[in-house]
């Protein structure tokens, strides 16, 4: 069967698949829409001609997605937060009247550290503005081109992303953390530790990885790792009570290592600096809203 020509399908459809696909029932999301049931219905007909499928099918006193519906779902909800951005676009922006929401990738780290400082610093300014901080994946470090297409932009050190714009936002530094109790290190590490011991890696795959983690292996260590965490702020967690090596940035050292349970050391070997970026599609450059974002990130996210 022919699919319905674009022009002919109305963007009230896809909000209309989309409650649908949610609530499973027309009677639940007409609820929701604040529509009729029989206004709904009739989307949902227009719907299965067009998918040449059912979509919701009975079971019992209940109804279940087919297996179509099933995938359409994940879709759907992407398109309709694509199609609400589109309409929100302002020929000017004003922050202090503004509904805009931002959504930013990035790890647990830029968002306990940058993004949480921006968010807080925006709000006497953009008591409305919203930001969606949302975690990034190896997939999505693999082809930032293609991924920062959907969102605003990404919070990502240097040496992941190239030929796209971006903006220095944050610098910190690595240290090591072992158990207070580890009863292998002393007062200090030495690259005998360093190569010995066992320890807890963040990430560690082809596209993701941390700086420091790869310098290792250049200086010729090949660390014996136990444990893989994709995220910085739990990585703690991994080390109490054991021999195991972590190593993190310092403002997570500082500020959210809490207790007498880990020590904080210095790397036995200059570690480079982590030097980080704001990066962004280019398609945002001139957008007046995109560009009061990173005004901010600029201003409040180096703190």
């Amino acid at each position: 069967m022919a699919k319905t020509p674009m022009a002919r399908l109305e963007l009230n459809l896809l909000v209309a698949l989309d409650a649908l696909l949610t609530e499973r029932s027309v009677t639940r999301a007409a609820e929701k829409l604040q529509l009729s049931q029989p206004a709904l219905s009739a989307s949902l007909a227009r719907l299965r001609v067009h998918f040449g499928d059912p979509l919701l099918t009975r079971d019992g006193n209940t109804y279940r997605l087919t297996p179509l519906a099933a995938r359409l779902g994940e879709q759907t909800a992407i398109a309709l937060d694509a199609a609400r951005k589109v309409f929100a676009n302002e020929a000017t922006f004003d922050p202090s009247t503004s509904t805009r929401e931002f959504t930013v990738y990035g790890s647990d780290y830029a968002f306990a550290t940058v993004g949480a400082a921006v968010a807080t610093g925006v709000r006497e300014e953009a008591p409305n503005v919203r930001f969606r901080f949302v975690y990034h994946s190896p997939a999505i470090v693999e082809d930032p081109m293609n991924s920062l297409r959907t969102v605003d932009g990404m919070l990502l050190p240097h040496g992941f992303a190239t030929g796209l714009p971006c903006l220095d936002v944050y610098e910190d530094e690595w240290v090591c953390l072992v158990a207070a109790d580890n009863p292998d290190v002393g007062d200090e590490l030495t690259m005998d530790h360093l190569r010995d011991l066992p320890w807890v890696f963040t990430y560690q795959s082809r596209s993701a990885f941390t700086p420091a983690g790869r310098q290792l292996q250049m200086i010729g260590i090949e660390p014996r790792i136990d444990v893989v965490v994709e995220g910085f702020l739990v990585l703690p967690f991994f080390l109490m009570g054991t021999n195991r090596i972590g190593m993190v940035q310092r403002k997570v050292a500082e500020r959210f290592v809490v207790g007498r349970e880990l020590r904080v050391l210095e790397p036995p070997f200059d570690v480079v600096r982590l030097a980080g970026a704001l990066w962004w599609h280019p398609m945002h450059t001139e957008d007046p809203s995109h560009v009061w974002m990173r005004e901010q990130f600029l201003r409040f996210g180096r703190g």
